[in-house]
């Protein structure tokens, strides 16, 4: 039988987010959905979710969420899922440093910022799951993603450093690797690529042309794309197991590039990851 936990879900606003919430909320599960838009909040509320607004590039929109979070639930929190997250594309010798800090502020500052408020509560209730939505960026550099796959680089090291100096605390922290998602986030990329990247003062101009018919196409856009739902079914066992994993990945080509990663002398892995 499943315990029902309270677990508190960022970036809900739809993909991963949104079908994580619908699961477990399916499940028995006391969901507190998080969303950056108060429209999407509304939307939520209506559909029967306990939601919240919470904007992670802002510091006090995240303490006032954590505040009402925590009103909401009786000041328990069992797990939270750190989904929220967007990708900036570009060549990295066309990221500006503000591109760069607006990645890294929702990315890793703000994700980071929620999550080390929410340490004392489930240090105080003696227990707790923290659950991080990484990427196969996290684990493989790809080019023209550079600020995306530093974010999730940076990710994966404050998690697994979390890990070793929660030992003992009865907190777990997990990390889902996601490969290609039907979601919202090439059509979220576009719209920072058209705000942030001059393309036609860059050498990558022409690459660029190719790039942009890619975010912009419908549908998947490469092979073994899975819809949201897999990422859910992970994140579900990482809040219900008696004994949660520490990586879980998603899709044929996360447990392709992790294996190929161990394996390979990293030049002939950067010569595959060149055609990718």
């Amino acid at each position: 039988m499943t315990i029902a936990k309270t677990v508190l879900i960022t970036g809900c606003s739809s993909g991963i987010g949104y079908a994580t919430a619908i699961e477990l909320k399916s499940r028995g599960h006391k969901l507190i959905a998080s969303a950056r838009k108060a429209e999407d909040v509304a939307r939520l509320q209506q559909e029967g979710f306990t939601a919240i607004q919470l904007d992670l590039a802002d510091s006090k929109s995240i303490k006032t969420a954590v505040k009402k979070a925590l009103e909401l639930s009786g000041n328990k929190i069992d797990v939270l899922f750190n989904n929220s997250g967007f990708g900036q594309p570009g060549a990295v010798e066309d990221l500006s440093r503000e591109a760069l800090r607006f990645q890294f502020e929702t990315n890793v500052f703000g994700t980071q910022e929620l999550t080390n408020l929410l340490i004392p509560v489930m240090r105080k209730q003696g227990h707790g799951r923290i659950i991080y939505n990484s990427s196969i960026l996290g684990l493989v550099a790809m080019s023209y993603r550079g600020a995306y796959n530093a974010s999730k680089y940076a990710l994966e090291g404050l998690a697994d450093t979390l890990r070793l100096e929660l030992h003992g605390s009865n907190i777990s922290v997990s990390l889902i690797e996601p490969g290609p998602i039907l979601s919202k986030f090439r059509e979220n990329s576009f719209t920072l690529y058209k705000q942030n990247i001059n393309t036609e003062n860059s050498f990558h101009k022409d690459t660029y042309k190719s790039m942009e018919d890619r975010l912009q196409k419908e549908g998947a856009a490469v092979p073994f794309t899975l819809p949201a739902k897999a990422v859910a079914n992970k994140v579900t066992h990482a809040v219900e197991s008696d004994c949660p994993k520490i990586h879980y990945y998603v899709t044929f080509p996360t447990y392709l590039f992790a294996y190929l990663k161990r394996l390979l002398p990293v030049s002939c892995l950067d010569n595959l990851l060149r055609r990718v």
